[in-house]
């Protein structure tokens, strides 16, 4: 299923940039630069203030990949965790080589919006990262998240072989105590090739929060997981 993008009042459109939206379609605040590094996990390539801590600890850190709707909301929500030290956006789970966010947008290639999370877990656990995860999606959604409906907007939780048994167990438990009758969709795939996401993309709640907040609300992404998790939703915190 294509991606497509859900109808908006045209004044709140107006102060918006739709996740669903291709890059060649809408102005953003911050306009891609084609020249532009992208945001990546590697230590040597990160500036900043954090650049320290990765070269020093690189070695002790893990990743883990989410796939939770539109990826500029996935990484806002794991990014505000202790013990996450970046969040990338990008895609994985596809058929496609370097995809690139047009193409997955608008043709079918089988890959999910994703987040890929790089974080110490002497600070956070795997298996918390996907307790937490479930609390910001809508895990009973096959056809999309909250707005934005296509394949590529489907949840999923992608773990490496050393993964499965934590994010399988998170799961059952949720399905012993979820506070909702719906079924759960969501599935646990291996975790194959991660593809960063244009460096536009990368920290989009931080470049446009105007934009950002105006999409989150329309989408009513917090709303629906207030009515799903009640005091448990974690999204947009």
């Amino acid at each position: 299923m294509i991606a497509v993008r859900f109808v908006l009042p045209i004044t709140l459109f107006a102060l918006m940039t739709a996740c669903t939206e291709a890059p060649s379609r809408v102005q953003t605040e911050s306009e891609p630069d084609p020249q532009a590094e992208p945001k990546t996990m590697v230590a040597s390539a990160v500036s900043g203030p954090m650049a320290p801590y990765l070269e020093e600890t690189v070695e002790g850190l893990e990743t883990a990949i989410f796939a939770g709707g539109c990826f500029w909301c996935v990484e806002k929500d794991f990014e505000s965790l202790p013990g996450v030290i970046e969040v990338v956006s990008g895609y994985t789970g596809g058929r496609l080589d370097n995809p690139d966010y047009k193409t997955v947008s608008y043709t079918e290639t089988g890959h999910y919006e994703a987040a890929e999370v790089l974080f110490d877990p002497s600070v956070i656990s795997y298996r918390d990262l996907v307790d937490y995860y479930w609390t910001t999606v809508d895990p009973t959604d096959p056809s999309g998240q909250f707005c934005d409906k296509g394949s590529s907007y489907r949840t999923a939780i992608f773990a490496q072989p050393d993964q499965v048994q934590a994010a399988e167990a998170s799961l059952a438990a949720l399905l012993s105590d979820k506070p909702f009758a719906a079924d759960i969709v969501t599935p646990v795939l291996p975790a194959v090739t991660f593809y960063d996401a244009e460096d536009y993309h990368q920290d989009y709640y931080k470049k446009n929060p105007v934009r950002y907040n105006a999409y989150r609300l329309a989408c009513r992404r917090d709303a629906t997981l207030k009515r799903l998790w009640g005091n448990a939703a974690k999204g947009g915190q």
